[in-house]
């Protein structure tokens, strides 16, 4: 089925998703609360509550977007965001997504972005509690991310101001929701900027959310490894 090249939904339906944003928050939290009474054992952890609590802002943050594109103009949810069978071209973005690591780590290296941990990799304590955060960053983040970057905000931008500009701004936001957890540096922003930029061209240029979370998934998984052979040896 082919994707739309104009969304349907406009600028007000985005103010009306940004508007669930506090009340999911709230939500969240008291929903997290709850979680923690019931099962005190398996929300033991910093990584657990964390990883709990963005697992509920998802699933009511979806459920804002669903209501405004299904429910509102009782349109096919994910056909209408982009999401698509994936093809051949689809595919090759995994191979894009290890070398789009290799080369933002080293534009790293060059920028000298902090060697601070961020605020995900100190929630990795075992290997438990890494095996969770590469579920959580290696697949529910990129379907949300990309659900709402790639597939609601980028082509509203597109219709109103070209591709380009719109690709270069839905990169901004992307990046500023990773400020907090790398302590707000500007290299890693600046870096997390240039992948959003490079998902959006995917996105573009395949008419296909799915290729853009493909790429954003083998990105993260690339960096997670990484982490994961340096810190804890799992080919030994």
């Amino acid at each position: 089925m082919p994707v739309r090249r104009a969304p349907i939904w406009g600028y007000q339906d985005l103010v009306l998703f940004l508007s669930a944003v506090l009340p999911s928050l709230a939500l969240s939290a008291a929903l997290l609360r709850v979680s923690r009474v019931v099962a005190p054992a398996l929300l033991a952890s910093d990584a657990a509550r964390t990883l709990v609590f963005q697992s509920f802002m998802y699933v009511f943050l979806v459920g804002a977007l669903y209501l405004v594109i299904a429910w509102r103009y009782h349109e096919p949810f994910w056909s209408a965001l982009g999401w698509t069978s994936p093809v051949a071209r689809d595919w090759l973005s995994l191979v894009g997504g290890p070398g789009l690591t290799i080369a933002l780590s080293a534009l790293g290296v060059i920028l000298r972005a902090p060697s601070d941990s961020s605020q995900i990799e100190l929630l990795i304590k075992s290997r438990a509690s890494l095996a969770a955060v590469m579920l959580f960053g290696v697949l529910l983040a990129p379907i949300f991310e990309e659900m709402l970057f790639r597939g609601f905000l980028l082509p509203l931008l597109m219709r109103s101001l070209g591709p380009w500009p719109g690709i270069l701004l839905t990169a901004v936001p992307f990046a500023l929701l990773h400020g907090a957890q790398n302590h707000w540096a500007w290299q890693p922003i600046l870096l997390i900027g240039i992948a959003g930029i490079v998902f959006g061209y995917v996105r573009y240029k395949t008419r296909s959310t799915t290729a853009a979370f493909l790429m954003h998934s083998a990105y993260n998984a690339t960096g997670f490894l990484g982490y994961a052979l340096t810190h804890w040896g799992l080919l030994s």
